[in-house]
């Protein structure tokens, strides 16, 4: 990590009720792989499309009658910022990791559960591979470990 990686933040604050609002949008957020500084306070590493996103969300925010900012900054310290990505590698690894278990467990099971697996881990792949802003280890161990599913199924 030579440069300093350029961050957008959105604070926020919804109305607590009705309820299906703010949780819509925390899953939004989920699905972007945001990094919860505090509560109200999320963030990404900072490029056209996850600036749009964050700025789209910002929008669903206020018409649900909350308050929402658009931030663009660096943090202060390198320290700070290798542990914002750690944080956000930490979320993905596990997920990678559970999709290359997945492939393993069915390495013995019929051609017709591991098609389907294999179509269903490929599609987790690049679900989390949306949101992987600071690649694991664990990415290419699934990514391995998918493309050997691949292997037995075009085999048989």
């Amino acid at each position: 990590m030579a440069d300093r990686i350029e961050w957008v933040l959105l604070a926020y604050r919804m109305p607590r009720e009705p309820s299906t609002p703010r949780i819509a949008v925390w899953r939004k957020f989920r699905r972007l792989g945001v990094v919860q500084i505090v509560d109200g306070l999320v963030a990404l590493p900072s490029d056209a499309r996850t600036k749009e996103q964050l700025e789209w969300l910002a929008d669903e925010v206020r018409e649900a009658g909350g308050e929402a900012t658009i931030w663009v900054g660096e943090l202060a310290s390198k320290a700070a910022e290798r542990e914002m990505a750690r944080r956000m590698a930490d979320a993905v690894a596990s997920e990678y990791r559970a999709i290359a278990d997945a492939a393993d467990d069915v390495a013995t099971e019929t051609d017709v559960v591991r098609r389907r697996t294999l179509a269903r881990l490929r599609r987790e792949l690049r679900r989390v591979g949306r949101r992987d802003y600071f690649p694991p280890p664990e990415r290419d161990a699934a990514r391995v470990a998918v493309e050997q599913l691949a292997a037995t199924v075009a085999v048989s």
